[in-house]
């Protein structure tokens, strides 16, 4: 596991707490709330300002028309000189904001793919499709910053990591030479035999899928540094089964789950999410799939 070097920086941050993330009270986001800043010139790898950009410019190409069809005006914040280690979504009326940061994308752990990942995880929160925050009498969590009133426009925190691994990564690398892209990225061999089974003999579906799963893996890592938990790994799902549908932030393990599951269904990327039935769209178990669905760590099926 990478390990994190710049001492002076002080970090309070548990990933395995309840905050909702993306919130509008700009505190909560890809990560739960955390004083972890890395300002420009700090850095001990991750990204530069032109793959910062580049990793986000992609994919805010593809959304930009898709949520202009949806009747969203898309915002994207790209603050580069601003150290937060974080990333979040807000809606105000038809003005639908994405804000992404230099700190986070300076971490150590952060790839390209996984920058594009974070902006896709945000987009999830706006189009990501059900279950939404507070949506669902079977999820917890509360309304959207808590309270029973609370608006429930954002897919849940699970929820907008499948998106991302699903239909929005699928979009951004569908065209990229991705058979070639993989042979660099190291990728453990449970990752590598689970996507070439799905695939089918399919060389580059199955690289798309390895690639998805290492876009999750880099931002696993990330989640593993600021935690101080252990390595995740492809090898060792979480286990855990949810009595109900969890709104906040999945553990770190279940979080890359949701990534490698998300990469690994079957289901068409041009098949639309519904904002308000879990099942179309995706893989589900009431449609029989067995694998590509939502982890049971955080997703309670509807029956």
């Amino acid at each position: 596991m990478v390990s994190f070097k710049v001492a002076a920086l002080a970090l309070s941050l548990s990933l395995a707490g309840s905050a909702l993330a993306c919130s509008n009270n700009g505190k909560d986001g890809f990560l739960p709330e955390n004083n972890f800043y890395i300002p420009v010139g700090k850095a001990f790898g991750g990204l530069s300002e032109a793959q910062f950009n580049s990793s986000l410019d992609r994919v805010i190409a593809i959304y930009e028309p898709i949520i202009a069809s949806m009747g969203g005006n898309l915002v994207v914040e790209k603050k580069w000189d601003d150290g937060t280690v974080n990333a979040y979504a807000q809606q105000s009326g038809k003005t639908w904001k994405v804000s992404m940061f230099g700190g986070l994308a300076r971490h150590e752990t952060i790839t390209e793919d996984g920058m594009s990942l974070v902006i896709c995880h945000e987009l999830g929160h706006h189009i990501g499709g059900a279950p939404k925050i507070g949506g669902s009498a079977t999820s917890s969590g509360g309304g959207w910053g808590g309270g029973a009133s609370a608006s429930n426009w954002a897919s849940n925190e699970g929820q907008a990591d499948y998106f991302a691994g699903l239909k929005c990564l699928r979009k951004t690398f569908l065209n990229d030479d991705n058979a070639r892209i993989v042979t660099a990225l190291n990728a453990p061999k449970t990752l590598e035999d689970a996507c070439k089974k799905s695939a089918k003999g399919d060389r580059e579906d199955a690289a798309l899928c390895i690639r998805i799963g290492m876009a999750g893996k880099s931002v696993a890592n990330l989640f593993s540094v600021l935690s101080k938990l252990p390595d995740t790994k492809f090898e060792t799902p979480d286990a855990s089964i949810v009595s109900k549908t969890n709104d906040a932030h999945p553990k770190a393990q279940c979080r890359l789950d949701t990534y490698f599951q998300g990469g690994l269904c079957e289901v068409s990327f041009n098949e639309d999410v519904s904002q308000t039935d879990e099942v179309k769209g995706t893989c589900h178990p009431s449609l029989g799939h067995k694998i590509g669905t939502r982890p049971l760590c955080w997703f309670k099926p509807k029956q």
